[in-house]
């Protein structure tokens, strides 16, 4: 079962969830904000997605930059940026879509349709 993650007045998350539903792709839901990714489960999601951790970051967010990621990231080792993504849902890049084979921060269309064959 896919994973999808997302905050519920997140007009992409919106965006992203409809085109699952108009895409018939089952999936769970979980809301980024109250059921936060775990450490572990950022780690395991990184290396499936191949992308670099600050992928993973929402870098528009209020959070980010009132914590001065941006210029501690460069820094940080992937533990230390997992143990910082893990403190708060709202850190991290949303939506955020969980398949057997692939992790997806952010909804670009293309990507999520190679990635589920669709």
């Amino acid at each position: 079962m896919n994973l999808f993650l997302c905050y519920d007045k997140c007009s992409t998350c919106k965006k992203a969830e409809q085109w699952l539903k108009d895409n018939g792709i089952p999936y769970e839901k979980r809301p980024i904000k109250e059921e936060r990714p775990t450490a572990e489960e950022l780690r395991e999601w990184h290396a499936k997605s191949g992308l670099p951790i600050r992928r993973f970051f929402n870098t528009s967010g209020m959070l980010y930059r009132s914590l001065n990621v941006k210029d501690r990231l460069p820094g940080m080792s992937d533990d230390e940026a997992y143990a910082l993504l893990a403190t708060d849902g709202m850190l991290v890049k949303r939506p955020l879509l969980i398949t057997d084979d692939a992790a997806l921060p952010g909804f670009k269309e293309a990507d999520w349709a190679k990635a589920l064959k669709k």
